[in-house]
């Protein structure tokens, strides 16, 4: 299975008020198991426009830094053909899905989901393991102990690779082995029978004393209740058999 861990970072919050992206990074993951750094892909964008204020104050991308870097255009083909047919796993998924799409529909080539498997949103399955919490990247590396000591600010290679040690660890499930058996009803059933079947049956008959003790509870109860309490109702059991005819 291959998997892509992605992020961008933009202009602005809002792409109806035209903002661009201005930074993409992919994250490769094959079989639960991180590709080596050489295989990920990061590009630095020129957006063609100047950065929010609050936008600017969480990555720290200056217009002057971008301005000789390749526009999204330049690199379009190299970035679909790197997330090409892999299963997409984004945080908050619909903001970074909604900047590309703009992108990609600004040069005529459609959108995301014509090129990937699929795209899977950790923040929805934050929220459904963790419903009433606080689930950004930051609050789920905090309670998976994911360490973030080295970001200072938001950069979408870092951030991807954060999201893959959360995503590991949402994910992790049971450790066992055994983890993809589950034994069907005939074999639970049989099993059972084959363990009936081979151990000795154990019967500790009461001692006279115990029984004299039982009968003056059950004469306490009588009182208690004015009249026949319930375990006196209840026909006597057959005899069980004596424990010296199952020896261990």
């Amino acid at each position: 299975m291959r998997q892509i861990f992605l992020d961008t970072e933009t202009t602005g919050l809002r792409v109806e008020d035209g903002n661009r992206i201005l930074e993409i990074a992919a994250v490769e993951m094959i079989d639960r198991k991180l590709s080596k750094a050489d295989c990920h892909f990061h590009r630095y964008i020129n957006p063609g426009r100047d950065s929010e204020e609050g936008a600017l104050n969480v990555h720290g991308l200056t217009t002057q830094f971008l301005s000789d870097k390749a526009k999204f255009g330049q690199i379009v083909d190299d970035f679909l053909e790197f997330v090409k047919d892999a299963e997409i796993i984004i945080h908050n998924a619909p903001f970074d899905v909604g900047y590309l799409n703009m992108e990609l529909g600004k040069l005529g080539r459609g959108k995301l989901g014509d090129y990937v498997a699929s795209v899977t949103d950790t923040l929805k399955m934050a929220k459904d393991l963790w419903p009433g919490k606080r689930n950004s990247l930051d609050a789920l590396c905090d309670r998976y102990d994911v360490d973030r000591s080295g970001r200072t600010l938001h950069g979408a290679l870092i951030d991807c690779e954060l999201l893959a040690e959360v995503y590991m660890a949402m994910t992790r499930g049971q450790d066992s082995l055994l983890i993809d058996y589950a034994p069907t009803a005939e074999e639970n059933a049989s099993n059972l029978a084959r363990r009936s079947n081979s151990l000795p049956l154990i019967v500790t008959q009461a001692s006279s004393e115990e029984l004299a003790l039982h009968q003056k509870y059950l004469d306490a109860l009588d009182k208690a209740v004015k009249g026949s309490c319930v375990w006196r109702q209840i026909e006597p059991l057959a005899a069980l058999p004596n424990s010296e005819d199952h020896p261990q």
